[in-house]
């Protein structure tokens, strides 16, 4: 593969680590990602297969379709070190990473990521609300919010007025999407929204939620996945995205389209 034709506005199904290598240094504006949360590996009243919890009847009982979430703490913690190199390598000096990852209590102990994200150049943390939401276990609160580590090279900057957002967001959660963990549509929107960024890169696309975003902002997408299920699935959504955006544009330009 080349870069940057076989890479831009593209679905690639593989590893991410080994593709994003593939890329040259500072080659993307902009990385928004959300990585398995390796949910399956849990002590405690966690995620269990068949066995109740807090996670009973959700859509991640199920597991991820070519992943199975439940790899030992330290080698998850390694892996997610790696793929945060490749995609700092490939930011350019004005762009940054929206990493997305949940904070979890794992035997009496918390898991903040400090394993994962310490050392890279955090700017900030945001917190974002889920509305709404399932409670399957009386030992706990309703779990609503998860962690975006905005990882920033030096000199990126936020669009004007973009800055007047807080830090915690709240988006209601993707309910009619077959992924098991999909992102809001509406807060991949602000985080592509609030930057000038052209390329941006999710090296965990899933059902290509930050693709068709970036596709209505008129901006390009690199979406790597190692599911062909999802893979398909995000080429389906981007079709329509696609689609979408033909119908979008004024009068005079869809007259050239069809003329």
């Amino acid at each position: 593969m080349e870069f940057p034709n076989d890479f831009i506005d593209r679905i690639l199904c593989g590893d991410c680590i080994e593709l994003m290598k593939k890329m040259p240094d500072k080659s993307v504006d902009l990385v928004v990602t959300s990585p398995p949360y390796n949910l399956k590996n849990s002590t405690g009243n966690g995620m269990k297969d068949g066995r109740g919890g807090k996670w009973s009847g959700a859509a991640l009982m199920n597991g991820y379709s070519h992943h199975h979430d439940a790899m030992p703490h330290d080698e998850y913690a390694k892996w997610q070190r790696e793929c945060l190199t490749e995609m700092l390598r490939v930011t350019k000096d004005d762009g940054a990473i929206f990493y997305n990852h949940k904070w979890r209590v794992q035997a009496g102990l918390l898991q903040d990521r400090q394993d994962i994200v310490s050392g890279f150049p955090i700017r900030q943390i945001i917190i974002w609300k889920r509305k709404g939401g399932f409670n399957f276990n009386a030992g706990y609160f309703l779990p609503t919010y998860e962690v975006i580590y905005l990882i920033a090279k030096p000199k990126f900057k936020l669009v004007p007025k973009a800055n007047a957002f807080g830090d915690v967001w709240e988006f209601t959660q993707e309910m009619n999407n077959p992924h098991p963990a999909a992102f809001p549509a509406a807060l991949i929107d602000r985080i592509i929204s609030s930057t000038t960024a052209q390329i941006i890169l999710d090296p965990f696309m899933g059902s290509g939620t930050t693709a068709v975003a970036a596709k209505e902002l008129r901006r390009h997408f690199i979406g790597i996945d190692i599911s062909p299920d999802y893979c398909q699935m995000a080429e389906e959504r981007i079709g329509i995205a696609k689609t979408r955006e033909v119908y979008s544009l004024p009068q005079k330009q869809l007259a050239l389209l069809h003329a």
